[in-house]
């Protein structure tokens, strides 16, 4: 019996060597449910490694301290929402319907925000005592989203003819961004009371005709 142990384990391969470059994706999706779960005063190296099945000198190898892996975390998460947010956003030429082209936004950020719950939660949600460096670069993330938002939105008040465009959009961005942040945490504080679509309409009108519109 104890032969054929031996012989058992003798046989078994070796997991395959991973090197840093492979690790680190692997790496953060660990931390990132680490960091929504726990916040990141809450959630140290250690914790890190043993959710990735790694040890703590193989997370140190991939990135050399906490504040740099959630650097690089955040900025993973910063692509995937703005590539979702790109595809919420609506064209100019979509922008003819005004109430249909808010309503179709705000849908398509509900679903991106329901299929992938901690990447909005790890930048949008501030109960994650962060340190101030890395804090501000949370609000650089937050801040080229509305950017984006806020270029659309001056190029359609100056097609509609509004006056001082450049001037307005700014606020106006910043008031829809407000609106979908909102609607995302109670989407994800909440996730059976609406679905996207029910919530996307909901605010769609609401946009567009005031509190009349519900």
């Amino acid at each position: 019996m104890r032969n054929t142990e031996i012989e058992t384990t003798a046989a078994r391969p070796r997991a395959e060597h991973l090197g840093p470059e492979r690790r680190r994706p692997m790496v953060l999706d660990a931390a990132l449910e680490l960091f929504v779960e726990r916040g990141y005063a809450g959630t140290s190296m250690e914790a890190i490694a043993s959710a990735a099945g790694v040890t703590k000198p193989v997370v140190y190898e991939c990135y050399p301290g906490k504040e740099k892996l959630f650097r690089a975390l955040l900025e993973r998460e910063e692509q995937r929402l703005l590539a979702a947010l790109e595809a919420a956003l609506p064209t100019e030429s979509d922008l003819a319907d005004t109430e249909r082209a808010l309503t179709a936004g705000f849908t398509a950020l509900l679903h991106a925000a329901a299929e992938a719950p901690s990447s909005w939660r790890v930048v949008f949600v501030s109960e994650h005592g962060y340190e101030p460096a890395v804090a501000s670069r949370v609000r650089q993330a937050r801040d080229g989203l509305v950017a984006q938002l806020g270029a659309l939105i001056q190029a359609y008040l100056a097609v509609s003819g509004v006056e001082q465009p450049k001037r307005k959009a700014p606020v106006l961005a910043e008031v829809l961004t407000a609106i979908g942040e909102a609607s995302v945490r109670f989407q994800l504080e909440h996730p059976d009371e609406f679905s996207p679509d029910e919530l996307g309409e909901m605010l769609g009108r609401l946009a567009f005709r005031g509190p009349a519109g519900i």
